[in-house]
């Protein structure tokens, strides 16, 4: 166990120190307040695009689907999206589409910051197929849901439904989703000069969302962002979630470490995707951004909490 705990705590401590280096930088001056919404919108537009394209890209993935294995993860995901939505609306007062935002914090998780090195850490080449399954298509199904709610929010009119449309079409996440897939399926990939700038703009994706976080928290702070709230969405992302998945899994039939990548997916911290999100949208930025934060730095205890449930570790 304490093994695990260390493990662990390498794992999140440079994504911490990632989100301090963008703070502290905001703090003295170092970075002006313009260029939050300025890194944000790279992240958002470019980089993050980029790496979901060559992610998807270079995936190979199985013939058959385990369906078995989505419906235990998404289940679950969707059960707590719908339960922060629901907190948020009749709890907190917040309108439709910040709750969506809530929903989409609680059930969006971080996979490629910590999701990756810990759950290979956990389970070795053999966890990789399924945990690469997810994330390929992880990222679409809550995008994609998330931005129909926020769509959609003020009615399915005609005008709205072109909105929704174009902006599905448009989003740079979509984007790089659609021309991944596409390049997955025609079996193209990027070599050569291509190659290298398309893994630079990758590699860029994790460095500046955090630190692009640290500045927003300069901005917001923990005050900002509506404590309750983000602790309610915790609570949902790293116990009610994973607990959803892990009863899920012994529904239905799948190996037994299919079933623990699922359940240590469903674990992981809210993911700054959610953040990303928010500020792309202008709303719900403070609550996104703490629920961010506390919920990477719970991720210490309950992560390990999971490993040693799944008798991992």
């Amino acid at each position: 166990m304490l093994n695990t705990l260390a493990d662990i705590a390498i794992i999140v401590l440079p994504v911490f120190g990632m989100v301090a280096v963008g703070y502290l930088s905001a703090r003295i001056g170092l970075v002006s307040e313009r260029a939050t919404d300025g890194l944000a919108e790279f992240v958002f537009s470019l980089s993050v695009p980029v790496l979901i394209f060559k992610t998807l890209s270079e995936s190979q993935l199985p013939q058959a689907q385990p369906w078995g294995y989505w419906i235990s993860y998404f289940v679950g995901a969707f059960f707590v999206f719908g339960l922060a939505m629901l907190a948020a609306e009749r709890l907190f007062g917040r309108g439709r589409q910040e709750a969506v935002i809530h929903g989409f914090a609680a059930g969006q998780a971080n996979t490629v910051f910590v999701g990756v090195p810990l759950i290979l850490k956990a389970y070795g080449p053999e966890g990789a197929v399924p945990l690469f399954l997810l994330i390929a298509i992880h990222l679409p199904v809550m995008l994609v849901a998330a931005t129909v709610l926020l769509e959609g929010s003020a009615g399915f009119s005609r005008g709205t439904l072109v909105k929704l449309v174009k902006a599905l079409a448009f989003n740079p996440i979509l984007v790089g989703i659609y021309a991944g897939a596409l390049a997955r399926v025609l079996d193209i990939q990027a070599v050569g000069v291509p190659k290298q700038m398309v893994d630079l703009l990758a590699a860029a994706a994790t460095p500046c969302a955090l630190i692009s976080l640290g500045l927003s928290l300069k901005r917001y702070g923990m005050a900002g962002g509506d404590i309750a709230p983000s602790a309610l969405i915790c609570v949902l992302k790293l116990l009610v979630h994973p607990a959803a998945v892990l009863a899920l899994t012994f529904v239905f039939t799948m190996p037994p470490v299919w079933a623990g990548v699922a359940v240590l997916f469903a674990a992981m911290p809210s993911g700054i995707n959610g953040y990303l999100l928010a500020q792309r949208y202008g709303i719900g930025v403070g609550t996104s951004t703490s629920a961010v934060s506390m919920s990477t730095g719970l991720a210490v205890v309950s992560v390990a909490f999971w490993l040693y449930v799944l008798g991992v570790g």
